[in-house]
């Protein structure tokens, strides 16, 4: 056993007092329900001007802060200790109606899904005249002052825009009204909760370039909430690690990300694929983020359960934070800890068809045109494919790449059947498929899509046996034995414990609800999977569990995959192949390192400049700040 690591501990005084009156600070703030501390004596500091990282996976507590702030804790919830000064005055001992008037002026809220936060029966214009109207600003004004505000966030025809409903404008361009919104009042905080999440690569580099702009021009202070800790490496001045409501890693963003120090800061490290470097296996802390029923039987660090570095002293009481280099606090009583990791045994670098494979399926020269228009509006058409040609062999995984509304999902609904082709082929096993009964039967024995959102694809009504076992009831062959049978078996396979048959989808966590849709995928034994940015929002943890077991899948049963995704480095880290889709069209193709380290179209070299570098002195968010 390692000898423990003495050093000076660290008060909650010394860790914020980096200037006499900051923008914000928590001091020992601590939130209860139940008698149970949720969020357990939070410290920092957020300066003026200046950018703090709240990192961790769902449930660590970073919303949680949030809603702190905002005054808006769930019922039941309670702040039991600590303080929340704001420029000197406590957040937590003004009367309500002072903290109202604070939010929206002074503090505003970039809320995580855009198309979610923003009414869709109202235009842009009348969410802005409904705030600036709060904000004090005369009717007269209000167009101008929206216009300008758009303007700011560079955003193409502010005009047009204005008179819009959200959903006429893309996912990117909501976030921008968002951001827009928020900055309009010229804050003096602005709480971004997860911006970018889901947002293809291109749009994301110009939320973040445009969110840093606007921050170093009104010298706002930005509580930045994420999951990735690289991006927070680019963005931010500083970061806080947190896990389960402690705050277990805190300091520079750049020493920290460059080397991360506590167990669930490394874990989150060798949980992201790289984008650069040799290929090597993701590794991931095994269990869960434990739930708040959890947290009374964890009174020392919470990370122990799955900590391979833990001792007795590590679960007798909470680890006081102490310093530990680089101006970085650890909340962890050893130097020599590591992370513990799910195991990767069985998992293959993803390498190209063996050259024995049969070629799966074959696209020739499909294309897909919607028409739009009617009585009152001129006919238009949109060509959402044109003309792809391509195939897959039996255990190749292929990437298809592009922006949102590049054709990608429309190309794997083709594939699926879901949508029939306005041109060209889709041939099975070298025999063209079409869409009568018997053909669409042939189809599904062969073909399985996998949904990106498992909370809608997934009926929340059926237990996980009938959400698993659904491809085979129809043909009533089976005894509800056999069903079970088949399902304990494909719940091992996707690394699920047998006990959960009987449980609903609200019960289980995000990344178990993606292995059921993947266990409802195979269970008709499909030879290819269609999967449509499955990845996509999860915690960076599941989403390595999730990889891992893809490629687990691709050995032991030689399943071929289509992998749709906005993530380059999720289609490095799985695929041998990779399509490159822009405006419908497929402009480059090819081996997946060949092409990711030496791009030929302008298009590509414009996806993987989006890609936030491993390297920090690039200064990668000036590519979203100039448009």
């Amino acid at each position: 056993m390692s000898s423990l690591v003495q050093r000076s501990q660290v008060t909650a005084d010394q860790v914020i007092a980096t200037e006499t009156q900051p923008l914000l600070a928590a001091v020992n703030l601590t939130v209860e329900s139940g008698g149970t501390k949720v969020l357990r004596d939070i410290s920092f500091t957020l300066p003026h001007g200046r950018i703090l990282g709240l990192i961790g996976e769902s449930g660590a507590g970073k919303s949680m802060i949030g809603r702190v702030i905002a005054n808006q804790l769930p019922r039941g919830f309670a702040v039991t200790a600590g303080s929340l000064p704001f420029e000197g005055r406590d957040l937590l001992a003004l009367p309500h109606h002072e903290h109202r008037e604070l939010l929206g002026r002074r503090i505003a809220f970039v809320p995580q899904e855009p198309t979610g936060a923003l009414n869709p029966a109202k235009t842009i214009g009348q969410h802005f005249a409904e705030h600036l109207k709060r904000l004090d600003v005369p009717k007269a004004e209000r167009r101008n002052v929206a216009l300008a505000a758009l303007a700011d966030m560079l955003m193409p025809a502010p005009a047009d825009v204005y008179d819009k409903y959200p959903f006429q404008l893309s996912g990117g361009m909501c976030q921008r009204v968002l951001i827009a919104l928020a900055f309009v009042s010229k804050p003096d905080l602005v709480i971004a909760d997860e911006p970018t999440a889901s947002l293809d690569v291109t749009t994301q580099v110009h939320i973040i370039g445009l969110l840093r702009r606007l921050q170093d021009k009104y010298r706002t202070g930005v509580l930045f909430i994420t999951h990735q800790l690289r991006l927070a490496a680019h963005l931010c001045d500083e970061v806080a690690v947190l896990y389960a409501g402690d705050i277990v890693e805190y300091g520079p963003a750049g020493p920290l990300f460059r080397r991360p120090r506590h167990p669930y800061s490394r874990a989150l490290d060798t949980a992201n694929p790289r984008f650069s470097g040799a290929w090597q296996p993701l590794s991931s802390p095994p269990g869960h983020m434990p739930g708040l029923n959890e947290f009374r039987n964890l009174p020392g660090c919470r990370f122990a359960p799955r900590c391979a570095s833990a001792i007795d002293a590590c679960v007798a009481e909470p680890p006081a934070l102490r310093v530990v280099a680089d101006g970085t606090v650890m909340r962890c009583i050893r130097d020599d800890a590591v992370p513990a990791a799910e195991s990767v045994a069985g998992v293959l670098q993803p390498v190209g068809a063996n050259a024995q494979s049969i070629g799966l399926m074959q696209v020739q020269n499909v294309s897909m045109t919607f028409h739009s228009g009617g009585l009152f509006k001129p006919k238009a058409e949109t060509h959402a494919v044109k003309e792809i040609s391509f195939s897959i062999s039996a255990g190749e995984f292929v990437g298809v790449v592009g922006e949102s509304g590049s054709g990608k999902s429309t190309l794997g609904r083709m594939i699926m059947g879901l949508e029939r082709p306005t041109a060209g082929q889709i041939s099975l096993d070298g025999v063209p498929i079409g869409h009568t009964a018997a053909e669409w039967r042939r189809r599904i024995g062969i073909v399985q899509l996998v949904f990106q959102d498992p909370r809608s694809a997934l009926n929340p009504r059926r237990d996980v046996l009938n959400l698993v076992t659904q491809p085979l009831q129809s043909t009533g062959h089976l005894s509800r034995r056999e069903m079970r049978d088949r399902a304990e078996v494909l719940l091992q396979d996707t690394g699920l414990p047998k006990d959960v048959v009987s449980r609903l989808p609200h019960q289980m966590s995000g990344g178990q609800r993606q292995r059921i849709n993947i266990a409802r995928a195979l269970c008709a034994a499909p030879r290819l999977l269609i999967a449509d940015e499955i990845a996509s929002g999860l915690d960076v943890s599941v989403q390595a569990q999730i990889l891992n077991l893809l490629l687990r899948l691709k050995r032991e049963h030689d399943i071929a995959l289509l992998m749709i995704s906005h993530d380059l480095a999720v289609v490095r880290y799985l695929c041998s192949r990779v399509l490159v889709m822009c405006q419908g069209e497929v402009v480059e193709s090819g081996d997946t390192e060949t092409i990711f380290a030496n791009p030929q179209h302008p298009y590509t070299r414009e996806l993987i400049a989006a890609v936030p570098p491993e390297d920090l002195t690039r200064n990668w968010t000036q590519l979203g700040a100039v448009g």
